[in-house]
């Protein structure tokens, strides 16, 4: 999907605003050139806030990529594309995250076996709203119908007023920089296998669950314990490469 457009995005500043290896792997796989920013948006968002587990990956990811955008502001330095994503483990209407410890771990490893659970990763795409790439994903991807939603928001480093479907932060002569956010999610059914205590413990104490959501890693040891999954592979791993890379080319091609 990337190959009509990759003369472009080679030649613009590229960021992924996450320190996760297995994003970090995913974009490499894929070619784009790209720096790594730790956004520092501390995920503190309340979960009932959120009508659907995918409004609250999708709010996540959102954060990041602005908090990553302002950084750079506050720098004097601008970013063509910042990308921020987020991933969550759902089961019977409850969120699972990265496990607090080994036993958090275990209650979560519990309920998952012999379950079928989905994960949902929310995707935002910040770009400057002057750039003609950012005005062809507001003619687009703002589909009424689609899962795909675009913003347009103006801001500087002082507070931050949000309206209806904009955020705007000026300063007192009406100053901003303006930028555009695109948000998208993708959802993936997997199936864990019945596991017995011992099972658990023992992949617990591997150390892969302690920094992964739902305390499983699909593309590690995990995968032992994963029978079946329906949707996008990569979607479990942190990132929908399929999903992602087709939204770059409707905003990049037009």
């Amino acid at each position: 999907m990337l190959q009509p457009i990759a003369h472009l995005l080679s030649k613009q500043r590229n960021i992924l605003g996450s320190t996760s290896p297995r994003r970090r792997a995913l974009l490499e796989s894929i070619g784009l050139n790209f720096e790594i920013i730790d956004s520092g948006f501390n995920e503190q968002l309340l979960r009932d806030k959120f009508s659907h587990p995918c409004e609250y990956v999708k709010e996540n990811a959102k954060q990041k990529a602005i908090h990553v955008y302002k950084k750079l502001a506050d720098a004097g330095e601008t970013a063509d594309l910042i990308i921020g994503a987020d991933t969550v483990v759902t089961f019977q209407e409850s969120i699972y995250e990265k496990p607090k410890d080994k036993e958090d771990a275990f209650q979560m490893l519990t309920k998952l076996s012999g379950n079928w659970h989905t994960v949902f990763t929310g995707v935002a795409l910040v770009t400057n709203s002057t750039s003609p790439h950012s005005s062809a994903a507001l003619t687009t991807i703002n589909n009424p119908s689609s899962t795909t939603t675009t913003t347009t928001i103006t801001t500087t480093t002082s507070s931050t007023t949000t309206t209806s479907n904009a955020c705007s932060n000026k300063d007192d002569n009406g100053n901003g920089d303006d930028y555009v956010v695109t948000t998208f999610h993708e959802a993936t059914d997997v199936y864990i296998c019945q596991l017995t205590p011992n099972i658990i413990n023992s992949y617990i104490e591997t150390g892969e669950p302690m920094d992964k959501a739902g305390g499983y890693a699909i593309q590690g040891i995990g995968a032992t314990l994963i029978e079946s999954i329906k949707g996008d592979y990569f979607n479990v791993v942190g990132l929908p490469l399929h999903r992602l890379t087709k939204e770059l080319y409707h905003m990049y091609s037009e």
